[in-house]
């Protein structure tokens, strides 16, 4: 089908007329359906290196097809999926069910993340060739949710994955100092009496690997950064020309300890919130680009694992629906920022050819239609989620998704899930 956007802004520029047709922006064509733009921003597909659909093995919690309908809702056109499923995605097999999972549900493209070691144990090296000659072409390795620990591991991944230009994604945490912890080290856990998670536990594990990257001449990729320290690391192994990108979450670009002082475990998170200070520095260095992307990590749970007392319930938010709305709330209409972090870095990153392009005659119709002025109070029951631990809950946040296109084809129109 053909699409006449009309009176769209692109990227906040002056109202024009876009078209779509045969799954490419185009020239003019007659007979297109008309969507009526006007005061809507068109942005490149956004694009989530880092999501958690939890299939196969956790479908009460979130499937590729409702995350990639939420991921669609949220102005999504590409997702990374990590690899702590069960079966965890360790072989060529477990990547290419995933992958073909999300071409069935054809809302978003579903790019496999292929754990770096076997059964996420952190001993063996997982078959990351096979993975990457797959049908599924991983170029991301991550045991997110544990860190690559041994450092000898973590130098051969790095060297293994240069062959086909792949990225190491590292959670990075020295768990011998998080043992037990419950939340953010500092003046409010020494106040809730709740073992505390000491920043250093991320940085250490950066420095390390930052190190590692630059002996090796590989790339490598930092889940969720979370502290000013880390900031500091990633800033020097840049202006060393260290091949090193990193990403921040929407929940720790906005949330802190302070708000774990009620025990509500919506606001547990793995790597947890920090203190304002940290907030401050990750947001200048997301402005800055010593952090690369916003990246949601999506973390959908079901009720059972999440509504109950804080010590058992498992870390992490959803992210997908309401990223684009928070990054807004903090930077405001900053669209070139906007399509960047949220865009074009993350398809870079993830070797997302086709995504992340700008909107241009002859490129891959991926992209998304905002209403700046719109406001949103977040409805957890309203979410397309399978899940509902948002941490957003009752919050008014700007912006709101009108259109989604993957390919030319809409996935959502007037704020709705075609599909």
């Amino acid at each position: 089908m053909a699409y006449l956007l009309k009176g769209v802004s692109i990227l906040g520029a002056e109202p024009t007329d876009l078209y779509i047709a045969d799954g490419v922006i185009s020239a003019p064509v007659e007979n297109a359906e008309v969507v009526d733009a006007a005061g809507l921003v068109a942005l490149p597909g956004l694009v989530d290196v880092h999501t958690h659909l939890r299939e196969p093995g956790r479908e009460d919690a979130e499937t590729v097809e409702t995350g990639s309908r939420a991921a669609a809702l949220g102005g999504y056109t590409a997702v990374c999926a990590m690899a702590n499923t069960s079966p965890v995605a360790d072989t060529a097999g477990v990547v290419e069910q995933v992958w073909r999972l999300g071409r069935e549900a054809g809302l978003v493209d579903v790019q496999p993340i292929g754990a770096v070691t076997v059964g996420l144990a952190g001993k063996q090296m997982a078959e990351l060739g096979a993975m990457a000659s797959s049908a599924a072409n991983v170029r991301i390795f991550s045991d997110d949710g544990f860190c690559v620990a041994d450092p000898k591991l973590m130098r051969r991944a790095l060297e293994y994955v240069k062959a086909f230009d792949g990225v190491i994604a590292q959670h990075a945490e020295e768990h011998r100092l998080t043992e037990g912890a419950q939340m953010h080290e500092g003046e409010v856990s020494t106040r809730l009496g709740l073992t505390g998670w000491p920043a250093v536990a991320e940085e250490a594990i950066i420095a390390r690997d930052v190190l590692l990257a630059e002996h090796v001449g590989s790339r490598l990729h930092v889940c969720h950064v979370s502290t000013a320290g880390s900031v500091e690391v990633l800033r020097q192994a840049k202006a060393r020309g260290v091949r090193v990108t990193a990403e921040v979450t929407p929940h720790h670009l906005l949330l802190t300890d302070e708000l774990a002082a009620g025990y509500d475990p919506v606001f547990k998170v793995n790597p947890p919130l920090r203190t304002r200070s940290d907030v401050e520095a990750l947001r200048k260095a997301l402005l800055d680009g010593v952090i690369d992307v916003v990246a949601t990590d999506h973390a959908p749970h079901a009720v059972q694992d999440k509504e109950c007392e804080w010590a058992h319930a498992r870390p992490g938010m959803l992210g997908l629906e309401t990223a684009l709305p928070i990054v807004l709330s903090i930077y405001g209409p900053q669209w070139e920022l906007i399509a960047d972090r949220m865009s074009r870095a993350p398809a870079r990153i993830a070797g997302l050819t086709g995504h992340g392009g700008d909107l241009t005659v002859g490129s891959p119709a991926n992209l998304t239609l905002v209403d700046p002025s719109a406001r949103r109070v977040v409805d957890p029951s309203e979410l397309a989620s399978r899940s509902r631990n948002t941490p957003y809950a009752g919050m008014t946040l700007p912006g709101r998704i009108v259109a989604t296109f993957l390919r030319g084809e809409a996935t959502v129109l007037d704020g709705k899930a075609v599909k």
